[in-house]
Parts: C-alpha cells; structure tokens; sequence
C-alpha cells in the first residue's frame, strides 16, 4: 500500500488498514469496468458516496455509524478490484468469503461491527440496487427496462433526490478520493 502498510489478503490484520489506502484504491476503481460514459472511470469510491447519500435519503434517523458502514459496504475492493456479480458467482464462495474477510477487518479497523443489524445491511443493500439502477441507466448504456430487470426500479427515494441523480457524471479520481476522505472524515467524528 501506499501508506507503507503489508496486507495480508488471506488473514487481514486491522491494523494495516488505512483509510487513505482505501479512498486511493476506491478512487481508482472503475464500476462497470469502466465501460460507462465520459472523461473519467465512475469510480468505486464515487459509488460508495452515492449509496451513502441514498441511505441517508431511505433511513435520515441512521447514526453517523450506519452511514459509515454504508461508505465502506464496497471497501474490500481497493485491494481486489470490482468484480461484476456473474463473476463473482462464478468464482465461488471462496472469494466472497475472502471479500468477507477483508470486510470484516475494516469494520474492526472503524469501530464497526463486524455482522451488521439485518436492517441496516438490507438498507444498505437496498441503496446499491438503486445506485446499480441510476449508474446503469445514466452511465452504462443500459435501458430502463434491462436496469428494472437487473436491479428494479427504485421507489424509495424523494423525488428530489432521485432528480439530482438523474445527471451523474463520472469524477475524476483525484477528486472522487477527496470528497471520499471528507465524508469518511465528517462520519467518523460523528461516532
């Protein structure tokens, strides 16, 4: 890692974890694999700020600490890239449970648990479809019909919300990994 740290990947110690490491990798991540519209990769780290402000749109009454683990639901992937679903499957349980492992870690590594309520991972869960839904609709070239097909359509945001995303752009890396880090910054203070 840039920061000097050794992760060990099969057994992750929370200890060489860093956030800064983490907004790094994020920022340089593409979803999609980068196959979306635009100057730059839509980036993982701008995806992660996106579920965490549609999980703040479905549950305002959330702690600073549910919020937190919705920013870092894809962490795992500043080491380990982003792998879309299909593949992941086709990989195997192996994998997730390395991705788990990792997860797991990072948790420890922010005061996290490390099994999430059943609520906030379903909410969490449930930000991504809708992040997939606007990411695939306003950058990936998918039709309306094939992102309800894949990821349903979203009906649990405000109108206003669901407007302003209605315009993504994807970041450019640098600035994807510092809006990344204030937002960490600004959650964690909150803990």
């Amino acid at each position: 890692m840039l920061s000097g740290r050794r992760l060990d990947l099969l057994d992750p110690n929370p200890a060489d974890i860093e956030i800064e490491d983490i907004a790094h990798g994020l920022a340089r991540v593409a979803r999609w694999n980068g196959q979306t519209i635009g100057a730059h990769a839509f980036s993982v780290a701008q995806h992660t700020l996106f579920v965490e402000d549609i999980t703040h749109a479905i549950a305002p009454q959330w702690p600073a600490q549910w919020r937190l683990a919705a920013l870092l639901h894809d962490a795992p992937e500043y080491v380990v890239g982003d792998l879309i679903s299909p593949f992941k499957t086709a990989i195997g349980l192996d994998y997730k449970a390395l991705e788990l492992r990792l997860l797991a870690a990072i948790h420890v590594r922010f005061a996290l648990p490390v099994e999430l309520p059943t609520d906030v991972q379903r909410n969490i869960k449930l930000a991504d479809r809708i992040a997939a839904y606007f990411e695939a609709t306003r950058l990936a070239g998918f039709t309306e019909e094939e992102a309800t097909t894949y990821f349903g359509r979203p009906t649990e945001l405000p109108d206003a919300l669901a407007m302003a995303f209605g315009t993504l752009e994807a970041w450019p890396a640098s600035h994807a990994q510092r809006n990344f880090l204030h937002r960490f910054a600004e959650l964690i203070e909150r803990l």
